[in-house]
């Protein structure tokens, strides 16, 4: 009886797709912030440029994984199509595991085995969107609209991807180009924020039983202003920049205003969700602040526009999916308790630090100190979420 209760408990891990990228992108998400942050400061020296590590590791290494563990969950719900096979989704698990890891060891010790890390995560992010196409062709569902445009997404992130892979490639090649910045931005506005976004203005609505009838094209124009995100700030037209990040701002708020979604009435793992979709309108808003800034007093915010996105956003989300997916889903009620509330807040804070340490920069207070306080409260943050609900995602452990 024993044994059999054991081995039960060691297949759990492996029996939802969920379960291993969650785990897979927690633990990615502490140590390549873990390694920025000492190789920024001058700890650590890596083979590659910090920026590029910094980058690439979050995109492909952390939020790709968490990406394919919720879609690989709930994708074939949206597409009304079987689930996806075990051997299917554990085998690209595993090819994502050793490619991560040849990816962190090759920051360290060799050029050519970072390469092949990235060769091999290239190769798993093709059969993950390989396997949503499959499912969205053979879905039966009637309304694949939002389908549509999570898949157009992930193909965006592939060509990013392999634009990545092109620049670790030319390390050899030597050829006088930079793709950095065109990479940077096809990954993180038309890969990680409208993919995120395109499940969130999906999901959030249905979970806080909101029934007003969406904009048909809400979407198709959010998608149209990120794609003249990307090439003005790619090209580094900063007054155009501006008017998209203002249009972005107004269209959002005005839309997601209209959803009444209640956030001060809500419990707190939907009203995580509310925030997470107002900080879209906030981020670009104050993006177009810090840009007049820039310009007007000839300084530079430091990524300060990217991180409200990537932190007050995504990370936002990515906690309050992570935890009502892996309650719901272990069979437990999707619930926050108060421990876990006082995350969803911290994530708050992390944005704040970060936001300060731009200005630090943009005003030159020479406060660097909030570098080492932001990276340390991420690593926290991480820490005990994987703490609380690795033993959910592992075992199945009730909380």
């Amino acid at each position: 009886m024993n044994f059999k209760t054991n081995l039960e408990k060691e297949n759990y891990f492996l029996s939802q797709p969920h379960q291993p990228f969650f785990i897979l992108g927690i633990i990615n998400a502490i140590i390549v912030m873990a390694i920025f942050a000492l190789s920024y400061k001058g700890v650590l020296s890596l083979t590659i440029d910090s920026l590029y590590f910094h980058i690439y590791g979050l995109v492909f290494i952390v939020f790709t994984n968490v990406f394919t563990g919720f879609l690989f969950t709930t994708f074939p719900r949206f597409c009304q199509y079987k689930v996806i096979e075990k051997d299917y989704y554990t085998n690209i698990f595993y090819l994502s595991s050793i490619g991560s890891i040849l990816f962190l060891i090759g920051s360290f010790i060799s050029y050519i085995v970072l390469t092949i890390g990235i060769f091999l995560l290239f190769i798993s992010h093709i059969f993950i969107i390989k396997k949503l196409q499959e499912i969205y062709k053979n879905g039966a569902s009637f309304d694949k609209k939002d389908a549509f445009w999570i898949l157009t997404g992930h193909y965006f992130g592939l060509i990013g991807h392999f634009l990545f892979l092109a620049i670790a490639v030319n390390h050899y090649i030597n050829l006088n180009i930079y793709l950095l910045k065109i990479s940077t931005n096809i990954s993180f506005y038309l890969y990680l924020i409208f993919l995120a976004f395109s499940v969130a203005q999906r999901m959030i609505p249905f979970f806080s039983h909101s029934f007003a009838q969406k904009n048909a094209n809400f979407v198709k124009i959010v998608f149209i202003l990120f794609i003249l995100k990307s090439i003005f700030n790619t090209l580094d037209i900063k007054i155009a920049e501006i008017l998209v990040d203002i249009s972005l701002a107004l269209y959002m708020f005005i839309e997601f205003k209209r959803w009444e979604l209640k956030p001060f009435q809500s419990p707190a793992i939907l009203w995580v969700l509310h925030l997470c979709l107002f900080w879209l309108p906030t981020a670009f808003l104050l993006s177009s602040i810090t840009l007049i800034g820039e310009l007007a007093l000839d300084t530079s915010f430091y990524y300060l526009n990217v991180h409200l996105l990537a932190l007050g956003f995504l990370t936002t989300v990515l906690i309050g999916f992570g935890t009502r997916v892996t309650l719901g889903h272990s069979g437990q009620p999707p619930m926050a308790d108060a421990l876990t509330t006082k995350l969803f807040l911290f994530t708050q804070v992390i944005v704040l630090l970060r936001a300060l340490y731009s200005l630090n920069i943009g005003f030159g207070w020479e406060a660097n100190f909030l570098f080492d306080i932001t990276f340390s409260a991420w690593l926290i943050l991480f820490l005990i979420w994987g703490f609380i609900y690795g033993r959910v995602l592992v075992f199945g452990t009730k909380l």
